[in-house]
C-alpha cells in the first residue's frame, strides 16, 4: 500500500478510514512507518500461525528421546506435551479476553514473548522441571491462533476475507506438518536443545516482526478475566492428570493418586459453580450446552483425547528399540519419527475439502460420524496391524482423513444454531474444549499402556489403542444422536 492511500482513503476495498486510522495510530507521529502494516502484515500473521504450529511440534515426536536423555520414565516425559496442552487450554480464554478492545497488540507482543523465553529455557541444561516448564509456556502459543484471525477480520477488505482466513487457517496445519519432520531432524542432528533453539530464533523472528507491523487498536477496553477461575482449571486439570499419568508409579489406590484426583475434580466443580454464577465468566458454560451445541462441543472434547492419544502412542512405536521392548517397536530416530506425522497433517487438510463436498451432497449432520467412523477405524488398524513403517503411515493417513472431518466441521454444525453476537464465544469455548481433550489424550495415553502392559509394549500398546478405539465410538454415538441437521441433502 503506498503512502498516499494511507493519509487520502483511496483505496479500492474495505472501510479505508477503519485501516487509515488503525494505521496512524501504531505510526504515531511518524507517519512513514503506516507503510510497513500494509506490506508486511499479512506475512507477519502467516508466520506467527505458521511458527506457533511448529513449536507445538516440540512436542509428541521428541517425548520419547526426552525419557532417554534425560533419564526419566516415558510417562513424566510426556508432560513436556500435556503441559503445554493444559497451558494452551488454560491460557486461551484468558488471551481472547484480554485480546478482545485497545490491548490486541500488546497481548500479541506478550504472549510471543512468553512463548520465546519458554523454548529458551527448554534449550538450556536445567534440568527436567524446568524443562517441563518451558513447554508449559510454549503452551501460550496456542492461544495467539484466534487473535491473528480477529487482526485479520479487522484489517482485511470483505471480498479477500475468506480466502485470507483460509489461508491461515491451513497454516496453522502446514506448520505441524512441517514443523514435525524439521524439528524432529534438527533434534536428531544436534540433540534436544538444537531444536528447542530452533524455535526460539523462529519465534524471536515473529515478534520482531510483529513489533512493528501488528497494528494498535483504539477500541473499548479488554473484556474481564476471571483469574481465580482460570486458576481454578488450571489446578483442577493438573491434580487430575498427574493423578491419572502417575497412577501406575504411585499406586491407584494411594492417597497421592486418590488425593490429587479428588482434589482435581473439586477444583473443577467449584470453577463450574463459579461460572454459572458469574457475570463475567472465563467461558459460558451455559451457551455450550445449548440445542445444537452440545454435540459438537462433547465432540470436540472426545475427538481431541482421541487425537492426541493416537498421536502419543505412534511416537512410542516408532522409536521403540527392539530389542528393550521384547521385539515390539520399529526403533526408528526421532528424524523418521517426525515424518511419521507428516501423512495425518497432510491428510486432515485434504480431509477437511472432502468434508465440504461430502457435507454438500449428504448434509452436514454425517460429518462428525464419518470423521469419527474414519479415525475409530485407524485405531483399531494400527491396534493389530503395526510391523512395519509403511504400514504405520498407512493408519496414520487414515486417522488425518478421520481429523479433517472431524474437526472441520465443528464450526460448519455449530453457527446455525449460535446468534451471529454469541458466535465468537461459542467457538472459542469449542476450541478450549479441543485443548483439554489434548491434554487428557496426552497424558493418558502413556499411562494405559503401563497400566495395561507394565510399559511400551505389545500387550500395553494394544490395549491402549482399543480403548481410545472405545473413545470414538463414545464419540461416533454422540455425533449421530446428538448433532442436528443443518443442511438438507442436496442443498447448496
Amino acid at each position: 500500500m503506498r503512502r498516499g492511500h494511507a493519509r487520502d482513503g483511496a483505496h479500492p476495498q474495505g472501510d479505508p478510514g477503519r485501516q487509515r486510522a488503525g494505521q496512524d495510530r501504531l505510526a504515531g507521529p511518524e507517519v512513514e512507518v503506516s507503510t510497513n502494516p500494509g506490506r508486511l502484515l499479512l506475512p507477519t500473521l502467516a508466520l506467527l500461525t505458521t511458527v506457533t504450529a511448529v513449536v507445538s511440534s516440540l512436542g509428541a515426536p521428541l517425548v520419547p528421546a526426552i525419557a532417554a536423555d534425560r533419564g526419566v520414565r516415558l510417562e513424566d516425559a510426556q508432560w513436556t506435551l500435556t503441559a503445554a496442552l493444559v497451558a494452551g487450554a488454560v491460557s486461551t480464554p484468558v488471551v481472547g479476553r484480554l485480546g478482545s478492545g485497545r490491548l490486541r497488540r500488546p497481548t500479541v507482543l506478550a504472549g510471543l514473548a512468553v512463548v520465546t523465553v519458554g523454548t529458551a529455557i527448554s534449550a538450556l541444561p536445567l534440568g527436567f522441571a524446568w524443562l517441563v516448564a518451558g513447554r508449559a509456556l510454549q503452551g501460550v502459543g496456542m492461544a495467539l491462533v484466534p487473535l491473528a484471525l480477529a487482526i485479520a477480520r479487522d484489517v482485511v477488505p470483505p471480498a479477500r476475507l475468506p480466502g485470507v482466513i483460509g489461508f491461515l487457517s491451513v497454516t496453522t496445519v502446514a506448520g505441524a506438518g512441517l514443523g514435525y519432520p524439521v524439528t524432529a531432524l534438527v533434534a536428531d542432528a544436534g540433540g534436544l536443545p538444537a531444536a528447542y533453539l530452533l524455535g526460539t530464533g523462529l519465534v524471536g523472528l515473529t515478534l520482531a516482526l510483529a513489533w512493528f507491523v501488528v497494528p494498535a487498536d483504539a477500541g473499548a477496553e479488554p473484556a474481564a478475566v476471571d483469574w481465580l477461575g482460570a486458576l481454578l482449571v488450571a489446578l483442577g486439570l493438573v491434580g487430575l492428570l498427574l493423578a491419572v499419568s502417575r497412577g501406575e508409579v504411585w499406586g491407584w489406590g494411594s492417597p497421592v493418586t486418590l488425593g490429587l484426583a479428588a482434589a482435581g475434580l473439586a477444583l473443577l466443580a467449584w470453577w463450574v459453580r463459579r461460572t454459572l454464577r458469574s457475570a463475567t465468566p472465563l467461558v459460558d458454560l451455559r451457551l455450550a450446552a445449548r440445542p445444537g451445541l452440545a454435540g459438537p462441543n462433547l465432540v470436540a472434547v472426545v475427538a481431541g483425547t482421541g487425537m492426541y492419544a493416537l498421536l502419543t502412542l505412534v511416537m512410542v512405536l516408532v522409536q521403540a528399540d527392539p530389542a528393550a521392548t521384547g521385539g515390539w517397536g520399529l526403533g526408528h530416530p526421532v528424524a523418521v519419527a517426525g515424518v511419521a506425522l507428516v501423512p495425518y497433517s497432510v491428510l486432515s487438510v485434504l480431509g477437511s475439502r472432502l468434508a465440504r463436498a461430502v457435507g454438500e451432497r449428504l448434509g452436514t449432520h454425517v460429518l462428525l460420524p464419518t470423521g469419527c467412523a474414519l479415525f475409530g477405524a485407524a485405531t483399531v488398524g494400527l491396534a493389530f496391524e503395526h510391523g512395519g513403517l509403511a504400514v504405520v503411515l498407512a493408519w496414520m493417513a487414515l486417522g488425518g482423513l478421520g481429523s479433517g472431518f472431524t474437526f472441520s466441521s465443528l464450526a460448519v454444525l455449530m453457527v446455525p444454531h449460535v446468534p451471529a453476537a454469541e458466535t465468537g464465544s461459542a467457538m472459542a469455548f469449542n476450541q478450549v474444549l479441543r485443548y483439554v481433550g489434548f491434554s487428557v489424550g496426552s497424558a493418558v495415553s502413556v499411562a494405559l499402556m503401563a497400566a495395561i502392559g507394565g510399559g511400551p509394549g505389545e500387550a500395553g500398546f494394544r490395549g491402549a489403542l482399543l480403548a481410545v478405539t472405545g473413545v470414538w465410538v463414545v464419540a461416533a454415538l454422540a455425533a449421530a444422536r446428538l448433532v442436528r441437521p443443518s443442511v438438507r441433502p442436496g442443498a447448496r
